[in-house]
């Protein structure tokens, strides 16, 4: 059984992270969600309940202000921030960043990596998003996915994110990776 490495953005979302963090179990496999920490700190029980229920939080920035359109002092501080709210909630610091937008900018991988997190993008994009996240078109980029990728997807509706698309055919999406030997677990430091 080959691995891969299911990714979730934008959250916690009362809406959607519940609905997620449902199909998951009932797959039995794991993620990692990337947490926006404006969002971790209106929505700590989601954040709790995704981590008791073995999946990995990272920091996917305090606010999730664009990286390009922010000085290096305010980048650094986005990373930062959204760190020390995840660790307020779980009790620990978490163990990957991920850039907003996927936008990436040296002084933000230089603070994820003093704070003791491994700046992690992805090697396929659900695109769950904007006019292509349609769920059709989801499900035909999610059936690409090989073993020990990193997916992209979202739990967090944010500005143009489609979660209620994705929710339509990810547990069909789920059991098909199953069947062809593919399984989802959380990002571990090594990846």
């Amino acid at each position: 059984m080959s691995h891969i490495y299911l990714t979730f953005d934008d959250g916690p979302d009362p809406e959607f992270t519940p609905r997620v963090l449902d199909v998951l179990a009932r797959a039995n496999m794991h993620a990692t969600f990337f947490a926006i920490g404006t969002q971790a700190r209106r929505w700590p029980e989601l954040v709790r309940r995704a981590a008791a229920e073995g999946h990995e939080i990272a920091n996917h920035s305090f606010s999730h202000r664009h990286p390009w359109m922010m000085s290096a002092r305010s980048a650094r501080a986005e990373v930062r921030e959204g760190a020390a709210v995840l660790s307020e909630i779980t009790g620990h610091a978490p163990n990957f960043f991920r850039p907003p937008h996927g936008r990436m900018r040296a002084c933000m991988r230089e603070e994820a990596q003093q704070g003791g997190q491994k700046t992690m993008l992805w090697d396929l994009s659900a695109i769950d998003w904007g006019p292509f996240g349609r769920a059709d078109k989801i499900a035909e980029r999610l059936s690409r996915i090989q073993g020990e990728e990193v997916v992209l997807m979202h739990d967090g509706r944010n500005e143009h994110n489609k979660p209620d698309e994705l929710l339509k055919v990810l547990p069909q999406v789920l059991v098909q990776l199953s069947e062809r030997g593919l399984r989802s677990r959380a990002l571990v430091k090594d990846v």
